[in-house]
């Protein structure tokens, strides 16, 4: 086990849009965690991120791996180039955080998990949606059992992702890059909280589009029927064409109480007259500004995966996790396609 005085030596690969709450959240972290370094291709832009949050930049990743002190990678690029990243980091013996989804085909993602699997590293994936103080105290009635059984779910996700500044860059939108749209960069996260609450799906009935109001190659918009493994059913709507964006709402109707988490928020309403209210106020990255959400999540969930490292168990959100909503995605798009119930 390794020292619990010392600082956790990470290295970030990466240093894109997605970089600032993890940015915030290690600044947050720095009497825990020793940033070694940081790379991405653009040398402008690495200098600009490292100024910015004070963070040392590297000249390579092959340096980073090369450093005793650093016992995990952070990693933080597109989709797209994610595979020999963590192939790399297995060799070297690193364990690995990496940004959702895990890749952008589920037979990428499930090479990747089989990797570490097999380099006896760590992979954990970001879906800070999970480390909400809401959502962690539905997930703890839901295990308490005092909700009893579940049966019918409710999942919107009413996002607004405009076509100038978000749409337009190169790449965003497309499956070379992406892999997807709405499901796999935005509502995977209301995805992953939702499996993470219900326990797995079998079967979906959806219809998934492009509306008129974005010119992109995937889909932003997808509705449908879930039946989920425990026989409770339930339906879905997540887009990015919703103007100006709201925030996610899941509800989980089960037998003695209705839950509602709605963004940061958790409100009880039992059957025999009571309501609970959990959570903060707080934005969720629904409209033009995908940023617009606190890091705090973001830092309880790398503070977790430390954990798991220092005391050699398996963080909250895993590889093997994050497969299971990589495959009711694919499910969502192939009923959509095919027109037809598609089990997962």
């Amino acid at each position: 086990m390794a020292n619990e005085q010392a600082r956790f030596g990470l290295a970030i690969i990466g240093a894109g849009m997605g970089a600032k709450p993890h940015a915030l959240a290690l600044g947050a972290l720095r009497d825990k965690v020793d940033v070694r370094g940081v790379w991405r291709r653009n040398g402008a832009e690495l200098d600009q991120f490292c100024a910015e949050y004070d963070f040392p930049a590297a000249t390579s990743y092959e340096t980073l791996l090369a450093d005793p002190a650093v016992e995990a990678v952070l990693v933080l690029t597109p989709p797209n180039a994610r595979e020999e990243i963590v192939a790399a980091a297995a060799r070297a013996g690193k364990h690995v955080l990496m940004e959702k989804p895990v890749e952008r085909s589920t037979e990428a993602a499930e090479r990747i998990v089989k990797l570490c699997d097999e380099a006896g590293i760590k992979l954990g994936i970001i879906f800070q949606h999970r480390f909400r103080a809401a959502s962690e105290a539905l997930t703890q009635k839901v295990a308490s059992g005092a909700l009893g059984p579940l049966h019918a779910v409710h999942l919107v996700v009413p996002w607004w992702r405009p076509q100038q500044g978000y749409y337009d860059k190169p790449g965003r939108g497309t499956f070379a890059q992406d892999g997807g749209g709405v499901l796999i960069t935005q509502a995977i996260h209301s995805l992953d909280l939702m499996l993470s609450l219900t326990g797995p799906v079998k079967a979906v009935t959806a219809l998934a589009a492009t509306t008129g109001l974005h010119q992109m190659e995937t889909e932003d918009f997808v509705a449908g029927g879930v039946e989920f493994a425990n026989g409770a059913v339930g339906g879905l709507m997540a887009t990015t064409a919703n103007f100006p964006g709201g925030a996610e709402s899941l509800t989980l109707n089960f037998e003695q109480a209705g839950a509602t988490l709605t963004g940061g928020n958790l409100t009880l309403n039992w059957i025999d007259g009571r309501t609970e209210i959990v959570g903060e106020a707080s934005n969720s990255g629904g409209g033009a500004d995908p940023m617009a959400f606190p890091f705090d999540w973001h830092q309880a969930q790398i503070e977790d995966f430390i954990h798991a490292v220092r005391h050699d168990h398996a963080p909250r959100s895993t590889g093997h996790t994050a497969l299971d909503v990589h495959r009711l995605i694919d499910a969502l798009i192939r009923s959509g396609r095919e027109g037809r119930r598609v089990e997962v």
